[in-house]
């Protein structure tokens, strides 16, 4: 046995998916998944809070880890731009 096998915790490999282009962004299973989010946004060149994430169709919140969130290594996480506001016409 080793010390080094016993401080391991486990990490995946997520993949941010906006409009064709993606990311791969590795993490600990137990990270925020806030960490995830920020490097999307610098990457694809968008204020933070701009996006809106989801897996498997339900949303996923920057407190949120990816064990919590049922993510696996490989899993794919769609980033959508958040809408805000509506028409303006009556």
């Amino acid at each position: 046995m080793s010390a080094e096998a016993e401080d391991v915790k486990p990490k995946v490999n997520l993949v941010v998916n906006y409009e064709g282009s993606q990311i791969t962004v590795k993490v600990k299973v137990n990270t925020p998944l806030r960490k995830v989010f920020e490097a999307a946004e610098k990457k694809f060149g968008k204020e933070p809070g701009t996006f809106k994430f989801e897996f498997d169709g339900v949303r996923l919140q920057p407190q949120d880890t990816p064990a919590g969130s049922g993510l696996e290594d490989g899993d794919t996480i769609d980033a959508h731009l958040e809408q805000l506001g509506g028409c303006g016409r009556a």
